[in-house]
């Protein structure tokens, strides 16, 4: 049956009304807050905090700032590993110097070192430079020129002791210094599990103080894994003087710079060092 206007708007109005709407009414507009931003915290891998890092280390293992002037480096130190070389020191009787060969020699297999391979199995677990001498440091520093070289020795920092450490350190609950802390010792006594290495060092400290993941100080459990650093460093001829601890890390520990910002200002074996 047709409806005429005036019936149909009657029933239009009604079905709006029925249904909650109003025909005059604007729609209310939904008041909206945008979500602020979550900060991200930076961490050692920041690449500015990771080049302080590194600056850190090299100061100590070659009282230089400059650390990528360190590819080449390359001596026997005395503390029964043989030659140690390049930018955090791999050495020829820990292994680590034999993958870092290996790892280069897979790039690049027409290199200057690729030849001692054998000579670094060889020697690896001992002091001895059999099958290396007379030629190997030249072959190293030759190699260091190599970007190839250098990017292999950056990714095996990164792998074997840069990223284990500051994971380790992250899940500890500790901020930037917390996280060079363990890297810095990771790199000197290698990342294994016994009572000199780092793992063992963590284990002992752990004893001692409680980290901040399991409710503990922050300050208190990094004094207390310094102390058990200095002790093994002190079991090592070649390394009893702690003054990478005492006088640099230690300083930043006692002036409260938890997050290692800058200015830095320490001393490692009598030479002062800043970072501004």
């Amino acid at each position: 049956m047709p409806v005429n206007a005036s019936v149909a708007a009657s029933l239009l109005l009604a079905a709006l009304v029925l249904a909650g709407c109003s025909p005059s009414a604007a729609p209310t507009p939904v008041e909206t807050t945008a979500a602020a931003p979550t900060p991200t915290a930076l961490t050692l891998a920041d690449p500015v905090n990771k080049d302080i890092a590194m600056q850190l280390v090299s100061s100590a293992e070659n009282s230089s700032l400059d650390w990528r002037e360190q590819y080449g480096y390359i001596e026997d130190i005395g503390d029964d590993r043989g030659y140690t070389g390049g930018i955090i020191g791999f050495t020829s009787g820990t292994s680590d110097m034999l993958e870092l060969v290996r790892n280069y020699t897979a790039v690049a297999s027409d290199n200057a070192l690729a030849e001692y391979i054998p000579a670094l199995e060889s020697v690896d677990g001992s002091d001895s430079h059999e099958g290396l001498d007379p030629g190997f440091t030249d072959a190293w520093q030759t190699a260091a020129d190599d970007p190839a070289f250098q990017a292999a020795q950056d990714a095996l920092r990164d792998t074997q002791y840069f990223d284990p450490a500051v994971g380790q350190a992250i899940d500890d609950g500790l901020g930037t210094l917390g996280q060079f802390i363990y890297y810095d010792a990771i790199v000197m006594h290698g990342p294994g599990e016994n009572d000199v290495s780092f793992g063992g060092i963590r284990s002992a400290a752990r004893e001692i103080a409680a980290t901040p993941a399991d409710g503990g100080d922050k300050v208190a459990y990094l004094n207390a894994f310094l102390d058990e650093r200095e002790r093994v460093m002190n079991l090592e001829e070649a390394h009893t003087d702690t003054t990478r601890v005492s006088t640099a890390q230690r300083v930043f520990l006692a002036g409260g710079n938890l997050g290692l910002d800058t200015p830095l200002r320490w001393k490692v074996y009598g030479d002062r060092y800043e970072i501004e």
